[in-house]
């Protein structure tokens, strides 16, 4: 029986890489010379480090652009509130949303079967199995959650015959 997996997975190797790119950007640019600006990864949580709010949008600016050219989807990331360090500095979490929560789980699995396509949906820890009889109704199936989610970066993998 066809199958697929439905998953929300991001390349950390090029989320480190274009981290580490972007700080060459900041330090070199003119308006952060003499400033504490930096962008900190570790493990799935980035933390800008900054002067000010404006500050961490130019930050932004220039982190967002290096992420899309190294291919992380951008719409992964879940920010945190902006907090006061030491005297004017302020920093802000990144959270690194990798694989597929509970919640969206259960949505996309409702989803499926609200349509009455002739498949089964189960939740296999962070990601969605779907199979079915025939491969068409896995293409439907696959087109289907494209369009309906689109506020989370979803791939369709592990395809199987």
């Amino acid at each position: 029986m066809p199958s697929f997996d439905i998953l929300s997975e991001v390349d950390l190797v090029a989320l480190r890489n274009a981290v580490d790119v972007a700080n060459r950007k900041i330090g070199n640019r003119y308006d952060f010379k003499g400033s504490d600006a930096r962008v900190e990864h570790n493990d799935k949580i980035l933390t800008l480090f900054g002067d000010s709010d404006f500050q961490l949008d130019q930050m932004k600016a220039v982190l967002l652009p290096e992420m899309t050219a190294k291919k992380i989807d951008v719409r992964c990331l879940e920010y945190g509130d902006l907090q006061k360090v030491s005297g004017n500095k302020v920093k802000q979490e990144v959270k690194v949303r990798v694989g597929i929560d509970q919640a969206l789980s259960k949505e996309i699995v409702r989803l499926l079967k609200d349509r009455k396509l002739k498949i089964q949906a189960s939740i296999q820890g962070d990601a969605v199995r779907v199979s079915g009889a025939k491969r068409d109704t896995l293409q439907e199936a696959i087109a289907l959650v494209k369009k309906e989610v689109t506020d989370f970066p979803l791939q369709f993998g592990n395809f199987r015959d």
